[in-house]
């Protein structure tokens, strides 16, 4: 961020001030429907279906195998 906005934590509030009170959203559609009224915006659609899908121990699942009483996990 330059300096010539401040300082960053200042900017974060203004943002999120703009945010709450629906000023940030009027901004930017008024700017994209002045940038459709120009030409300048193209509305292709794009659909993204990524799944990823991890193996249950990468994913922190609890093992079903009980511990021995000296607090070890049997060989697999």
């Amino acid at each position: 961020m330059t300096e010539r906005y401040g300082p960053w934590d200042r900017v974060y509030d203004l943002f999120r001030h703009w945010q709450r009170d629906g000023t940030w959203a009027r901004t930017v559609t008024r700017l994209q429907a002045e940038a459709d009224a120009k030409g300048l915006i193209t509305w292709d659609v794009n659909a993204d279906s990524t799944v990823c899908r991890v193996q249950q121990h990468a994913a922190g699942a609890r093992r079903k195998r009980a511990a021995d009483p000296g607090g070890r996990l049997p060989a697999a």
